[in-house]
């Protein structure tokens, strides 16, 4: 079992920055994968980032490209997503994800999930 826990989402005006973070506990030596998605009420979950916790592989939806960067701390087990350049569009709850799959940015290879935290971007 890996636990994670969610931190660092509020409330900013289109074109600020938030930084999210993911603390991993537990058997974290299983998993491969991180990644963090985002979910709209009454829409499908969607892939925002993903990051191997070894290597320098990482992976972004086109949406966010450019603009958001995921970033590990080995040492803390812990994984960031910085979002710079914020749109109204990316108002979502964000999740943090662990996968055993290298690599993967697929929904469905992912086994543990955070809580989510609130991402309320204003215009």
């Amino acid at each position: 079992q890996v636990q994670l826990v969610e931190s660092g989402g509020g409330l900013v005006q289109a074109g600020g920055s938030l930084r999210l973070s993911c603390a991993a506990s537990g058997r974290t030596f299983s998993t491969d994968t991180m990644g963090w998605f985002r979910q709209v009420p009454g829409l499908e979950r969607e892939f925002v980032a993903a990051i191997m916790w070894s290597g320098g592989w990482t992976y972004y939806a086109d949406s966010v490209k450019g603009r958001f960067t995921i970033s590990r701390d080995n040492g803390k087990k812990t994984v960031f997503l910085q979002m710079n350049s914020l749109k109204p569009e990316d108002t979502a709850v964000y999740y943090c994800a662990a996968a055993m799959a290298p690599g993967t940015r697929r929904l469905t290879e992912f086994a543990s999930w955070g809580q989510g935290t609130q991402v309320t971007v204003s215009s």
